[in-house]
């Protein structure tokens, strides 16, 4: 991507990024933390990006941090119509490349929710943790053919590094951290799934502008989604959402 004065913002360095993966692991941050700082610095390896972060456990995939709005959205959508990149780059364990979203034919109407909120071009590249494909790391940028080879290049090495990150700390954490990081994400979407569920029942419209009604909602009252969620829910039915069936532990 290219600045208002025609010049490309500078990459992070790699070395710098893995210097700062190393001091993360040593200063012991929790898993929340590591993985919002994560999305952070892959939105520097490749700059003016936005980059969330999938992990998967017992088939139920959530995000489990994103570097910010934009890029939550880009990953609800495709967990509520079942099919877009980061869910297949998690499927298949390869990298899922989107060089212009308006020439894409996968994933039914998914390129045309992701024109609508401006994203272009996106790659998901598969995290690996303990030899198992295990989540996606995913960048959404605003222009189309945004990515350039030096760009994967970088993406891939930075994720590759990113995965053996993660994996040093959930052995020292343990796995239930991850779980429980999941099932807060799980928790969100559940009820995020519930109130679309009603929304598309009570006003006979699709997942999409259900969506789309909830997201500008929040943005107009300044609250999170899943709040306008939560709230819609127990105005409907008179019951407080329902939770996500639980992890199994592996």
């Amino acid at each position: 991507m290219v600045t208002s004065q025609g010049k490309r913002p500078e990459p992070l360095d790699l070395t710098a990024a893995y210097a700062e993966l190393q001091n993360l692991i040593l200063d012991g941050p929790d898993v929340s933390d590591f993985l919002h700082e994560l999305t952070v610095l892959a939105s520097s390896i490749v700059p003016g990006t936005h980059c969330g972060i999938t992990l998967r456990r017992d088939g139920q995939i959530a995000t489990v941090a994103h570097s910010d709005e934009v890029a939550m959205r880009m990953d609800e959508i495709q967990y509520i119509h079942g099919r877009g990149p980061c869910l297949e780059a998690i499927h298949q364990g390869t990298r899922i490349e989107v060089p212009d979203m308006s020439a894409e034919t996968r994933w039914g109407d998914y390129p045309g929710y992701a024109l609508s909120n401006g994203i272009h071009s996106v790659v998901s590249l598969p995290l690996t943790i303990d030899g198992h494909t295990r989540g996606a790391l995913n960048i959404f940028v605003t222009s189309p053919h945004a990515f350039n080879t030096a760009d994967i290049t970088r993406a891939e090495a930075f994720t590759a590094q990113a995965a053996t990150a993660l994996t040093i700390l959930l052995r020292h954490a343990s796995h239930t951290v991850l779980d429980d990081e999941l099932r807060e994400a799980l928790a969100t979407r559940a009820v995020i799934d519930q109130a679309l569920g009603i929304l598309m029942v009570t006003r006979k419209i699709s997942a999409h502008d259900a969506f789309e009604l909830l997201r500008h909602t929040s943005q107009n009252t300044n609250r999170k989604v899943s709040t306008i969620a939560a709230e819609l829910i127990e105005t409907m039915t008179g019951h407080p959402p329902q939770p996500p069936r639980p992890l199994t532990q592996r």
